[in-house]
């Protein structure tokens, strides 16, 4: 017999009686065509008042509708005793601080060792089953929030939040020398680098890219910066990309800081090339991520801490001179 997902409900209001049941499950719980096809061929899909019955019916005022899908799991992925954080948990989704050096997703190369094969084992051992479904990514030495869904309509909703550009996602980044002007945009079409495709550059004939940021604090006369940086899209690698094309490549990060070094005389890059050993990765973090609950229509906040890593970093970045200025 088939194991359902908790029900994604809905109360008929008195502006819809007289409707169709697909129109309701449409316009006012939005679940897509293809999302819908699938569901209404289970055997308890599409529910109204307790009763299954065809989505082609007319529905009353307080007419319950209840929308089950069938439980899926990973079967694909490895269970592995990965730890990871839970910032938040409930039927339909988990929200999770990822650490750096961890994969989100086991690729080509990487069957285990990332943190799906760590959540499918969390997930297990609780006795509960989900497909590992992560609405978005983050770059293997990238740590913070990372959102995943537990469900096809949690994950789609999401999904259609960021691409219309409703959903946060902010970071904070130690970079090196300090932004001109001390808050502005970054906008940059963004490609692979054609002599090295693993890369990417800003190119004119790129995608179009757009990245927020405000310098927090500047450390040793403007040499280093703690930076916030917000995403208004999502290509690869964004973040650093970026802030390299501005003569702000990331501390720590040994992929970019060769695209800027032709801009910077021996004794700054020698200053450069001392910080960049004082972190193991590039000093970006997602410490913040905001978005519409798929089903309580709640806008929620998940936020991470600054990891120890970089919370190392910028303690010695103080200890090295007392920030002249802080914004």
């Amino acid at each position: 017999m088939s194991q359902y997902y908790a029900p994604i409900t809905y109360r008929v209001t008195e502006v819809e009686d007289g409707w169709l049941l697909k129109t309701v499950l449409q316009k006012r719980l939005q679940v897509s065509r293809k999302l819908l096809s699938k569901i209404k061929l289970t055997e308890q899909g599409v529910m109204l008042n307790g009763e299954r019955v065809y989505i082609s019916v007319k529905v009353r005022a307080g007419d319950l509708v209840e929308v089950r899908m069938e439980q899926e799991e990973s079967d694909d992925i490895l269970p592995e005793d990965i730890p990871f954080t839970v910032l938040y948990e409930d039927e339909h989704l988990l929200i999770v601080n990822k650490d750096a050096g961890i994969i989100v997703h086991p690729t080509h190369g990487h069957y285990t060792g990332t943190l799906a094969n760590g959540v499918v084992y969390y997930w297990q051992k609780k006795g509960e089953k989900f497909r590992f479904r992560p609405i978005h990514r983050l770059d293997q030495e990238t740590s913070g929030v990372l959102a995943i869904a537990k469900n096809p309509y949690v994950h789609q909703h999401v999904s259609e939040q960021m691409i219309a550009g409703t959903v946060d996602k902010k970071y904070v980044a130690f970079v090196h020398g300090s932004p001109v002007p001390e808050q502005g945009a970054v906008d940059g079409p963004i490609d692979r680098d054609p002599e090295e495709p693993h890369r990417r550059i800003v190119t004119p004939d790129g995608y179009a890219a757009r990245t927020l940021y405000t310098t927090l604090t500047r450390f040793a006369d403007g040499t280093a910066s703690a930076v916030s940086l917000k995403l208004e899209s999502g290509r690869t690698h964004q973040i650093r990309v970026h802030m390299t094309s501005i003569g702000c490549p990331l501390i720590g990060d040994r992929m970019y800081k060769t695209l800027s070094a032709h801009h910077e005389n021996e004794q700054t890059m020698a200053v450069r090339e001392e910080r960049d050993t004082w972190i193991e990765r590039q000093a970006l973090h997602a410490c913040e991520l905001t978005f519409e609950h798929p089903i309580s229509r709640e806008r929620m906040t998940f936020q991470a801490p600054l990891p120890p890593d970089m919370a190392a970093l910028e303690q010695r970045l103080h200890a090295e001179a007392c920030p002249r200025e802080k914004l």
